[in-house]
């Protein structure tokens, strides 16, 4: 979050305005409504620095166990009222600090501000010559006048020029701020609650607003069968098609139920620019399911996760098995002016190890944003095993690479990512980029892998579903489990399922 007293708690309200935007930025708030959220979030209550903080205890966790939970507890005074020391910074942004009214801009463009420090030792502002009727009255005693305060974010409020552009027309129309601030205020406590499809009660807006990725109702009458016909005629690999539909419902995240495939946004901007989604491959195959759609009354969305669905059922077939990708129809399409291009940006994703992807180097090792993908996407350790071990015999690999691809059949849903690996015949070599994977008697060259591939082998408990799916008994097994979490991703947005 923004550091209120300046980025690493040096004061400069120009820096903390660049923090506000990339801040707020990523919860799909504009300069507008940050702007009303921070004035807003300040015409009300006030911030608690008057004391030592020095005398406070340990953080909750760090706390000792009689004391709850609640940590950071003052037992030198009593730690509450007037005593009170949480962030550090001390005062009521204005005037009134229990009413909802505009004193907030007032104060601050009436008066100069300076740096002093609280009793508790942070940088704030204080104003300059103030008149005592514009000082709040003290939260305890109510014939006690105390100065305000303002942050360097409010600081960065009135210096930037974007920032005042804003709070200026705010002060000059009460009625607009307040406006403004409902609705990102709701927008701020609704976003991880995802589709307007899933709020109840009397309060519901009738508006439909664009950060509610809005998505139509799909068509659920037409004949499915007819139309994994047509894809199967299509001409499409069984690659093009399960990496197109996987990268469609990838971008599902279970922390605010947002992306997914429904709505096909993967042919809408931004989606068909990242660098993820292979723009060229995917151009290819949506010029290619998008007739199919429009012949047969299908949405495109239920046409590209029915299109993965063939790649997988033909996969299955090519290892010896006969199955049914279970599928819901009823998907819709979004439209690019209900799309918030801006939003959706930081849903891009920079990495995917299912398909052995990373936009660049990290600090952070590769199998550890694979395990952050698959918590959004729900998925348990089995499940991710399962998938990334499909995922690679298909050669579904970002680029074509053939990392990880430890197999001689492509496009087979095989166990053989999965029976090379935990195969004691092998040995594994690092060189630069990656590893090799070495006949163990005459030493050559059999495959090439990366750290997400080795994890499987080189971690016990991922080993140990590794060695489940390299059983000789376990093809069939492995082709249901593979089933059932390719769909579990696939219908992760289908909230009416």
């Amino acid at each position: 979050y923004v550091n209120p007293e300046g980025v690493n708690a040096q004061p400069d309200p120009l820096m903390t305005a660049r923090d506000m935007r990339v801040t707020f930025g990523r919860m799909a708030m504009n300069d507008e409504e940050t702007v009303a959220l921070t004035v807003g979030g300040h015409t009300v209550g006030k911030a608690h620095g008057n004391g030592d903080a020095g005398q406070l205890g340990a953080e909750p966790e760090g706390a000792e166990i009689e004391d709850m939970g609640f940590g950071w507890v003052n037992k030198t005074s009593r730690g509450i009222g007037s005593d009170t020391v949480t962030s550090g910074i001390e005062g009521a942004w204005t005037t009134n600090p229990t009413k909802w009214d505009n004193g907030y801009l007032d104060l601050l463009f009436k008066y100069d501000w300076e740096l002093v420090k609280s009793p508790a030792g942070a940088q704030q502002y204080a104003p300059v010559g103030i008149a005592e009727e514009d000082m709040p009255a003290d939260a305890e005693d109510p014939s006690q006048r105390r100065m305000p305060v303002m942050t360097d974010a409010d600081m960065a409020v009135k210096v930037d020029p974007g920032f005042r552009a804003i709070a200026e027309k705010f002060a000059g129309d009460f009625d607009y701020f307040s406006d403004c601030f409902a609705r990102a205020w709701f927008k701020l406590t609704h976003r991880d609650m995802g589709p307007k499809a899933r709020y109840i009660g009397p309060d519901v807006p009738a508006e439909d607003l664009i950060w509610q990725d809005v998505i139509p109702a799909g068509a659920t009458g037409y004949d499915v069968a007819a139309v994994k016909a047509a894809i199967a005629a299509s001409g499409l690999s069984t690659s093009e098609m399960v990496a197109t539909a996987w990268d469609s419902a990838r971008t599902f995240r279970g922390s605010d139920l947002r992306g997914g495939a429904n709505g096909a946004r993967i042919r809408l901007a931004p989606q068909k620019d990242w660098d993820g989604n292979e723009p060229a491959r995917l151009a290819k195959v949506l010029d290619t399911l998008g007739p199919i759609a429009s012949e047969h009354g299908a949405s495109f969305a239920d046409v590209i996760v029915l299109a993965g669905n063939v790649g997988v059922e033909n996969a299955a077939k090519a290892a010896g098995y006969t199955v049914d990708v279970p599928f819901m129809a009823g998907r819709g399409d979004a439209a690019q002016e209900t799309t918030d291009v801006e939003s959706f940006d930081v849903l891009e994703p920079v990495h995917d190890d299912f398909r052995n992807w990373l936009k660049k180097d990290y600090a952070v090792a590769a199998e550890e944003m694979l395990l952050d993908r698959a918590q959004l996407l729900g998925l348990s350790a089995p499940e991710m095993t399962v998938l990334v071990g499909g995922m690679r015999v298909l050669g579904t690999n970002h680029g074509g690479s053939s990392d990880g691809v430890f197999t001689d059949n492509v496009g087979a849903l095989s166990t053989d990512f999965f029976t090379n690996l935990t195969d004691m015949a092998n040995t594994w070599h690092p060189v630069e980029g990656g590893y090799e994977v070495r006949d163990r008697a005459s030493g050559a060259v059999k495959w090439t892998a990366s750290r997400v591939d080795l994890i499987f082998g080189s971690n016990s408990i991922l080993r140990a579903y590794s060695e489940l799916y390299a059983q000789d008994d376990n093809q069939e097994k492995f082709i249901h489990d593979f089933v059932a979490a390719w769909t579990k991703v696939m219908n992760n947005d289908r909230f009416d399922a």
